[in-house]
């Protein structure tokens, strides 16, 4: 066993599910019954048993995949208004272990930004978390970039966490093996390749020349694309296409506490 470390322990991809929300779902995004539905529900000895066997000390919680990204606008910022009061609460009974990211309704970028101001000066969330595309549409649209301006202005993360795949690539690209190993869809390969298109087509929309301190964060070692980074710059970096550091758009960090005029994380993979 690995002896802990003389600083806290802050997991930041810790899931729970709200039961309101969570009878929207249907088909592979419904519950999963047994166990991990009692986990997920929990806030209370459960969880905190285990995490304190694992010797987290702070979970920064946030809704499971899809959360709130599939939500028709006309009922949007409602729902997600709720949950996110919802998970306040359940922070603030006990504030010493558990903090949050936020969920957005992104059917509607102007409220989602709103939102995103609301949940980080009011209840006090440490950012949000995004779960794979937006009722089918890429976060690079323009429509979207109100969230990131938000976000750069407030100084906190956006987490981009995986949701499924786009289900024409699934078709295309998994079913023949989706029944005998469902997983492929999911956590194996279809989160992966959805999660990093998405993080590539936001450094190649110009996101970050517009919002240069906006912060993201991909999860499970950046979504492979930290071990690619050398073949995607080198061949964007061929001639006869637009001019783009792709590399150091997505790496550039701070490598100390940064000053006003240091440069300021981009991308964080965790």
């Amino acid at each position: 066993m690995m002896k802990k470390p003389n600083c806290p322990i802050i997991a930041i991809e810790e899931h729970y599910w709200d039961p309101e929300l969570t009878k929207t779902y249907s088909g592979l995004e419904a519950g999963r019954g047994g166990d991990m539905d009692q986990r997920l529900y929990d806030f209370g000895s459960l969880r905190l048993k285990e995490m304190d066997e694992a010797g987290i000390d702070i979970q920064v919680l946030s809704h499971g995949a899809p959360a709130t990204q599939k939500l028709p606008a006309d009922v949007a910022v409602a729902v997600t208004t709720q949950v996110n009061d919802r998970l306040a609460k359940a922070v603030a009974a006990n504030p010493k272990r558990f903090a949050a990211f936020g969920a957005l309704p992104t059917a509607d970028p102007k409220a989602a930004a709103d939102e995103l101001e609301r949940m980080v000066t009011k209840l006090g969330f440490k950012g949000a978390m995004i779960h794979g595309t937006a009722n089918g549409e890429f976060l690079d649209h323009k429509k979207y970039w109100p969230i990131f301006e938000r976000a750069e202005k407030l100084d906190v993360p956006i987490y981009l966490h995986p949701s499924l795949p786009n289900p024409k690539v699934t078709e295309i690209y998994l079913q023949d093996y989706a029944k005998d190993f469902p997983l492929v869809v999911r956590p194996a390969w279809g989160f992966t390749v959805e999660t990093a298109t998405q993080a590539i087509r936001l450094v190649l929309s110009g996101l970050f020349e517009t919002h240069p301190n906006l912060k993201l964060i991909l999860g499970h070692f950046g979504e492979t694309l930290p071990f690619l980074l050398w073949r995607i710059d080198s061949a964007l970096k061929r001639p006869g296409q637009k001019s783009i550091a792709f590399r150091d758009v997505f790496s550039r960090i701070s490598i100390s506490p940064p000053a006003a005029s240091s440069p300021r994380p981009r991308c964080c993979a965790a």
